[in-house]
């Protein structure tokens, strides 16, 4: 079978000192018909100049302002013209023979929408990272995790979960995308977002249209993680906080929209003074605040969102873990993966 072409995309925003130590690996890929596009977010350092002088092959596309990373890579994908496009990080440093894999299991089933490797930590690199793992899932509340990461707990990787699977989301770390399934949804990722979670909203959306979502783990990638914002910054909480309340609204049966937001509410806040009580973390308080009130002001924007879409109950979705997380994993401590699915 003709290999498909492929775009590779990376969103750059100030981020020379990544393009510098993570490019060479990416420029070296081993595919028969690969193009590398950078959309390049107004950035102030001299990230344009060094790609112009050291990579004059790549695809450079300037944006006039920070859009940050939705709207980047929304941006970058209407500069794509082949059948699938690669969302990358400017922090990932790939391995040789990395992009067949993914390639590859896209190819066995016309209705899956996005792939992504197995990702480890790029300085801890026994470990699997954070952003990606080994596969997303979500609990009935809405929380995130990965096949190897539980909230902050990493996992050595022993080859536990190198079995290719279909999982709940994809990281945008690192996502082989099929421009179909793009187009079938009408957008890639959610503007509103401006960063974090909105992978998470276009699986869930491409699952609601019957689109599935791959890990595929004989494809390896080291991630260095908070390449933008650090893991703890109180923005990036905000955002998190904010966008997976959106992301409830947007993409629930409504009744389980409502019922699943009065939970998450609480929680977050019993988070917040967990924080505050435990490290005396006003500022992680404050961006939890702030999330919940940005979150009320766009409860009109979320439900225009659902205007005439599709949506499942989310067990019948895959990648579900049946249970609330938060109790598996501070009431019984069950803190991996593999102890979870262990009921």
């Amino acid at each position: 079978m003709e290999a498909p072409a492929v775009t590779l995309v990376i969103v750059n925003w100030n981020g020379k000192h990544h393009l510098e130590r993570f490019l060479p690996s990416v420029a070296a890929t081993d595919y028969p018909s690969l193009e590398i596009l950078v959309l390049d977010n107004a950035s102030t350092d001299d990230s344009c100049d060094f790609l112009e002088t050291h990579y004059p092959d790549i695809r450079l596309v300037r944006n006039s302002h920070n859009d940050g990373f939705a709207r980047g890579n929304n941006i970058a994908l209407q500069h794509v013209h082949t059948p699938l496009a690669l969302l990358l990080n400017s922090d990932v440093e790939v391995t040789p023979g990395w992009l067949h894999p993914l390639v590859a299991r896209l190819q066995t089933d016309a209705r899956i929408a996005a792939v992504q490797p197995k990702v480890r930590a790029l300085y801890q690199p026994h470990l699997l990272e954070y952003a990606g793992g080994a596969g997303g899932w979500i609990d009935t509340l809405g929380f995130p995790f990965c096949r190897g990461r539980v909230f902050e707990e990493l996992e050595p990787d022993n080859g536990q979960y190198d079995d290719a699977q279909p999982v709940f989301w994809t990281t945008g770390a690192c996502m082989l995308l099929r421009m179909e399934a793009v187009q079938d949804l009408g957008y890639l990722f959610d503007e509103a977002y401006f960063a974090h979670m909105e992978e998470i909203d276009f699986c869930w959306r491409a699952q609601n249209r019957d689109w599935q979502l791959w890990v595929e783990p004989a494809s390896v990638v080291y991630h260095l993680g908070g390449g933008t914002l650090p893991k703890q910054h109180p923005r990036k909480t905000y955002y998190n906080v904010r966008n997976s309340l959106m992301t409830l609204v947007k993409n629930l049966p409504a009744g389980a929209a409502l019922r699943t937001v009065l939970i998450r509410l609480p929680l977050d806040g019993a988070a917040a003074m967990m924080e505050l009580a435990t490290k005396g973390n006003w500022r992680f308080v404050w961006a939890v605040l702030r999330a919940h009130f940005a979150f009320y002001r766009r409860i009109p924007y979320c439900l225009r969102q659902r205007r005439g879409q599709k949506r499942k109950p989310l067990r019948a979705l895959q990648g579900v873990y049946p249970h609330w997380l938060v109790w598996q994993y501070f009431a019984r401590k069950k803190r991996t993966f593999s102890t979870l699915l262990a009921y």
